[in-house]
């Protein structure tokens, strides 16, 4: 009886093989003439529901006020026309994805601030000394940061203004004060870097704004000792520091003496400035080339010879938070390659610093022959982001960047290049404790920001999904409240403190 089962059901078993082997086999030849794999399940495409992180980018842009360059648009403009056109260059940053203002506040030993050290600069009214009626730094601070942007007070140490000026400057001025302290060279007039008063001086101004100014950073540019001008036979003319080499020389060569000199200023700002306010970022744009032969192939002024500017010191020696080396060169430069140039920069920076190079905007379709194409500037921001080191970039000037060809260049970069808000790459070593997560409620149609106690918050860096996916936008600290859509689905919100350090996100689901 058991052997009959079994053979039983082993017949059976045979009977259902023969009758699905070639069903099976049917459907695999099918599913093989027709591309599909029967052992992988196809492929699922996720919704967008994962926050992406918050890019950080440094996206400087320079406004130069000197001679009116980007503004004011001309000295003889009443004081709510300033202010109309300012805003209207702070709404085109943002619209375009900038997020850091660096505006020229202190040309030539003037001021475009209110100052008790120095006269109102001449590129507001038209006369050195004149009160525009307002005051320019502040306003520009409250504009930018109502922009989500911040704003970097650019100065000049040592620049006093030109020969032709001299009899239009205002009594405050250092040239009326202290004569004994400026030098004409050329066409220009210098505060001489080698006397002590003009370091005290210079340092004084900066403290002063730094006390005085809600800024995020100070900037100084590539103006130390001045560059070398030429006399009617093109012999180079000596700058006039005969008696002060003399007197404070102490026996060094004279070209050591006066990189000294910029070297121990270079120090004492960056030293004083944190002393005064520890987060407010140092930040100086050098020329771009270091010395000729570094790298190797790269040829060009010796700024570290001719301006007395030794710059890879600064940056190696942490004497900086930022460093802008001014690449004003296109990528295919036989001699002054900008990848070259900037592999360079970021190999020296030993010290762990921010390395922003600066680019050349005012060259693109600038109508010379030797313009930049229109993604020479794109290309050389790809190229900056393809280095480990690579986390942003300075543009110069505003003019070139927002307004020439109809803005042709920022619609390039607003779509192309800054398609998402970006927040400025954190400083950690002046200080690396983030604030703690926000609290968040709905108010009616907004969404209520609270910040938590301990450490003040500087900015929010909001990132909101909708439909359309994620959206980020760095808000002022100030702001309080967002209004939300109806098509928002969740918000992450994170407080940054004055270092760009960011806490843990705060989170609000509908």
């Amino acid at each position: 009886m058991q052997g009959e089962r079994m053979n039983a059901v082993r017949t059976i078993r045979n009977s259902i093989k023969r009758c699905l082997v070639p069903v099976l086999a049917a459907a695999i030849a099918a599913c093989s003439s027709s591309g599909t794999d029967i052992t992988t399940p196809p492929p699922v495409t996720p919704a967008d529901t994962a926050a992406p992180a918050v890019q950080r980018e440094m996206r400087g842009l320079w406004i130069a006020t000197v001679a009116n360059i980007d503004w004011p648009s001309r000295s003889s403009l009443p004081a709510d026309q300033q202010r109309a056109e300012l805003v209207d260059i702070l709404t085109r940053a943002q619209t375009t994805g900038i997020n850091t203002i660096v505006l020229h506040v202190r040309p030539a030993g003037d001021a475009l601030y209110e100052s008790a050290l120095e006269p109102w600069g001449v590129m507001l009214t038209g006369t050195q000394g004149s009160s525009p009626g307002y005051d320019p730094l502040a306003f520009a601070i409250q504009e930018a940061h109502a922009r989500g942007m911040e704003l970097h007070a650019w100065v000049n140490p040592f620049r006093a203004g030109n020969t032709s000026d001299t009899l239009k400057l205002a009594s405050p001025h250092l040239f009326r004060t202290r004569r004994d302290l400026v030098r004409v060279y050329g066409g220009n007039i210098w505060m001489d870097p080698g006397e002590p008063d003009v370091q005290d001086h210079s340092m004084r101004v900066i403290a002063d704004i730094v006390r005085r100014y809600d800024i995020d950073g100070i900037h100084a540019d590539d103006y130390f000792y001045p560059y070398v001008q030429n006399d009617n036979t093109g012999r180079p003319i000596p700058f006039p520091d005969d008696a002060t080499f003399a007197k404070y020389g102490s026996g060094m060569a004279r070209d050591d003496w006066r990189r000294a000199n910029i070297d121990r200023f270079v120090e004492r700002m960056y030293r004083e400035v944190h002393d005064i306010k520890r987060s407010v970022k140092v930040g100086i744009s050098p020329f771009g080339i270091w010395r000729p032969g570094f790298p190797p192939g790269i040829n060009g002024l010796d700024a570290y010879a001719s301006i007395y500017a030794d710059s890879r010191k600064w940056l190696q020696q942490g004497w900086v938070d930022y460093l802008a080396p001014q690449l004003y060169w296109s990528i295919a430069a036989p001699q002054q390659s900008y990848p070259a140039l900037l592999d360079w920069w970021i190999s020296q920076n030993s010290a762990g610093r921010h390395v922003w190079p600066g680019l050349a905007a005012y060259r693109v379709n600038d109508g010379t022959s030797s313009a930049f194409a229109m993604q020479e500037i794109p290309d050389q921001i790809r190229a900056t982001r393809n280095r480990a080191q690579g986390s942003g970039h300075l543009l110069y000037n505003t003019t070139s960047t927002l307004k020439r060809n109809g803005g042709a260049l920022a619609s390039t970069l607003q779509t192309e290049i800054y398609k998402n808000g970006a927040l400025v790459p954190a400083v950690p070593w002046l200080d690396g404790t983030p604030p703690l997560p926000p609290t968040l409620a709905v108010s009616g149609s907004a969404l209520q920001i609270s910040p938590a106690a301990g450490e003040e918050v500087r900015w929010w860096a909001v990132r909101t999904r909708a439909s359309g996916g994620w959206v980020t936008r760095v808000l002022f600290a100030s702001v309080r409240s967002i209004l939300l859509d109806a098509a928002v689905e969740r918000v992450l919100v994170q407080a940054v403190d004055r270092a760009g350090n960011a806490g843990a996100p705060a989170e609000w689901r509908r």
